[in-house]
């Protein structure tokens, strides 16, 4: 397992400390420092392996760290908060990611015996060993990077066969059900997608749980399972988090963004931002610059 861990690591050596797309479909990689405002994000469903150093991350009162024994899944969109750290000799953090399509799940779970998945459900977010297998089918995937003539033809077949390893280990279920309209995950997923969209309106529960096709108790139990926040909760993260970009890019004063993203007092919005990233809006992007200017 080292010495695949070795190659993937030289394959992907030329990642920058920001998402670097590889030129393959929805296959990405990263290394080295990390600023936790860019941590800070509503992130997409994926699979991310890491190869150097290790990761923590905190989805609402949940906390998980990996490294390069372990990967995650993440099978819905979620608000979370990370960091990353080196090895203990120094290696700069590196990471590789793919995308989840659930369609391309679903038309690979149509092909499989159902013993495959598993049939447990629970979090859209969970950490497992890495395997062998599982090692050898992001290999051929990155080698494509030096040949992107064939990346058209291949990466496809390696994409099916990373999902089939990850299909085949204990967080499989979860691949599963980002695929299929009548599981849990799925039907809060519906919920999910329309938050992202429309955070900075007004919620109201009992109309996400018709999207869910859920009654309201079902629909915040199944939610607060998946997402380890309540649905209201949720939406005030994806709200921060937005609001978060919004200032450390220079898009407004701390008053405006609050307001853009739904809030109607600029107090609170001030109050529950120090809650959520340990202090206010202007001493966090004050702090920021200081530390990206390296003073």
């Amino acid at each position: 397992m080292e010495q695949q861990l070795r190659e993937l690591r030289a394959l992907a050596s030329g990642a920058e400390n920001r998402r670097t797309e590889t030129g393959i479909p929805r296959v990405a990689m990263v290394q080295g420092e990390i600023p936790e405002h860019r941590l800070a994000a509503v992130y997409d469903p994926m699979v991310n392996l890491i190869l150097t150093g290790s990761k923590t991350m905190t989805v609402g009162d949940r906390t998980f760290h990996y490294d390069p024994a372990t990967y995650f899944v993440m099978s819905v969109d979620l608000p979370a908060v990370g960091a990353v750290h080196p090895a203990a000799d120094g290696a700069p953090y590196l990471a590789i990611s793919l995308t989840l399509d659930p369609a391309i799940v679903a038309a690979l779970i149509r092909d499989l015996p159902v013993e495959v998945c598993g049939a447990l459900s629970g979090s859209g977010f969970s950490v497992a060993p890495v395997n062998t297998e599982l090692l050898d089918a992001w290999i051929r995937m990155l080698r494509l990077m030096d040949k992107p003539n064939e990346i058209q033809v291949l990466a496809p077949s390696y994409e099916r066969e990373i999902l089939f390893r990850v299909l085949q280990g204990p967080n499989g279920w979860m691949l599963r059900d980002i695929a299929s309209p009548d599981t849990a995950l799925s039907r809060i997923a519906v919920a999910i997608h329309w938050i992202r969209r429309n955070f900075s309106e007004q919620i109201k529960v009992e109309a996400l749980a018709d999207m869910a096709a859920l009654s309201v108790s079902a629909f915040h139990r199944q939610f607060k399972a998946v997402t380890a926040l309540s649905p209201l909760q949720y939406q005030k993260r994806v709200r921060l988090l937005h609001a978060r970009s919004q200032l450390f890019s220079g898009q407004g004063s701390a008053t405006s963004i609050a307001f853009d993203v739904g809030y109607e007092s600029p107090n609170q919005f001030s109050r529950e931002y120090a809650r959520l990233f340990g202090q206010p809006p202007s001493r966090d992007l004050a702090q920021a610059t200081k530390a990206f200017r390296g003073d």
